[in-house]
């Protein structure tokens, strides 16, 4: 006997791939941040699930996870074993989750206008920087 599949279920099954593929991230945020909301939506609109945790003591956070002090900004992002400080474009992100190249992360330091988060009527250039666990950092891209 040939076993039939609703087309259904067939539909609900293939939604549920995209989902489930999504990288997912953990978001550490002030409690009094709005611009971070922003950036978890700018991930979220570009395919990356993100968790958010509210934390009123992000400077120990920041050292617990290891953010060098120069490269610190409003929020930070933990995916898999890598970090996303600040304001770093979700295609950014993406390539360093393919790539998987051997660093600590990646940061925007401080809250440069026109990131991801920070859009508005004007935009300054900024640089994307490389971190290790050791604190040296290289310039990854140019915005």
């Amino acid at each position: 006997m040939k076993k039939t599949t609703s087309a259904a279920a067939l539909i609900a099954a293939l939604i549920a791939v995209p989902a489930l593929a999504a990288p997912a991230a953990t978001m550490y945020k002030d409690p009094h941040c709005g611009c971070c909301d922003a950036w978890a939506k700018h991930m979220q609109d570009n395919g990356v699930r993100v968790d958010s945790k509210i934390d009123a003591q992000m400077s120990q956070t920041k050292d617990k996870l290891g953010v060098p002090g120069s490269l610190r900004s409003c929020h930070t992002a933990k995916i898999g074993n890598y970090l996303f400080e600040g304001h770093v474009p979700a295609d950014l992100v993406k390539k360093v989750l393919r790539d998987k190249p051997a660093i600590a992360g990646l940061a925007v330091p401080g809250m440069p206008l026109g990131s991801p988060g920070m859009e508005g009527p004007t935009r300054q250039p900024y640089q994307v920087l490389t971190f290790d666990r050791q604190g040296r950092t290289t310039v990854y891209a140019q915005r």
